[in-house]
């Protein structure tokens, strides 16, 4: 018969009271259920753990071995469940976040905030990179969540699509097109690009190139070894033109101006593991979820 925690209580609760009748009474059971337990228990270990007598039971030796060694292991384990529970409860426990857009403003800042607001005590880390390294960090366990460009199916994780953001092109504000409302890919043909070489640089590459290629000429598009906002100052001096989403806007470098692209739209998806049973990044879908079913419901909808 394996040792079990209830064995353990009825022990202790019998040494506590000198009677397994009294341990009975207060733990709510048949007095001959404890009698018989330990009576198991004792044969079990093959040692008496307490000696019998009208009056009630004492401790042998071995009892008040056991006894101590007991208090200990439950201890132990009332800390455990208390633990684990406070962790259920995302009362404590942490988040790693991959990040493609910006944290300034829509839909990815206001679900940050809501849920910082609703679980204070989780503590949130966030890390830039381009998606595949995302990707590659949550089949690795070393993210929670990503949240990416794109509704792209990745081999080994689940992905939602959750919102979108208008796309616009940032320029000096000098330049010529600041004078449209919205711009056509038209409008930017034959002018230079800028992207960075870090997240999401190359998505932006990819993206222009896409883009472009059907007005019949090959974009100029010159990598920068910087990060968003001196790529943005650079725009400012004039060394060429990029893409920000809608997000990237609320970043406001003087002698920037962002014009929004017709009819382009980025759809950002959520991307983790199956396998993640972190019980505050199940909240965080669980919210993400939400928010995006109420977006949805006012109009704002995934594009085809």
């Amino acid at each position: 018969m394996p040792i079990q925690v209830r064995h353990i209580s009825y022990v202790i609760a019998a040494a506590d009271h000198g009677s397994f009748r009294r341990a009975a009474a207060v733990l709510g059971v048949q007095e001959s259920a404890i009698s018989r337990r330990i009576r198991d228990l004792e044969e079990r270990l093959g040692a008496a753990l307490f000696v019998r007598s009208h009056s009630g039971v004492q401790l042998t030796f071995a009892g008040k071995q056991f006894v101590d060694r007991g208090r200990k292991a439950l201890s132990e384990i009332g800390l455990a469940k208390s633990e684990v529970s406070a962790i259920g409860r995302v009362g404590d426990g942490e988040l790693k976040i991959g990040i493609l857009s910006s944290l300034g403003s829509g839909f990815l800042s206001g679900l940050i905030q809501n849920f910082a607001e609703s679980y204070a005590a989780v503590q949130m880390s966030f890390v830039d990179g381009d998606q595949s390294e995302h990707v590659a960090a949550i089949r690795q366990r070393q993210l929670d969540i990503a949240f990416v460009t794109g509704t792209l199916d990745w081999p080994g994780c689940e992905t939602e699509y959750l919102w979108s953001e208008r796309v616009f092109a940032a320029l000096p504000e000098q330049h010529s097109l600041t004078s449209l409302e919205e711009l056509e890919w038209k409008d930017l043909a034959g002018e230079q690009f800028i992207v960075s070489e870090v997240a999401p640089g190359q998505e932006i590459y990819n993206y222009l190139v896409q883009r472009l290629a059907g007005l019949g000429q090959s974009p100029k598009i010159l990598p920068q070894s910087v990060g968003r906002h001196n790529l943005l100052s650079l725009v400012a001096l004039g060394q060429g033109l990029t893409l920000a989403s809608e997000g990237i806007t609320t970043t406001q470098v003087p002698g920037v101006a962002y014009r929004p692209m017709a009819n382009e739209a980025l759809p950002y998806s959520m991307v983790w593991s199956s396998q993640n049973d972190n019980p505050a990044f199940l909240r965080l879908i669980e919210l993400a979820r939400s928010m995006a079913k109420t977006a949805a419901l006012n109009g704002v909808k995934a594009p085809a």
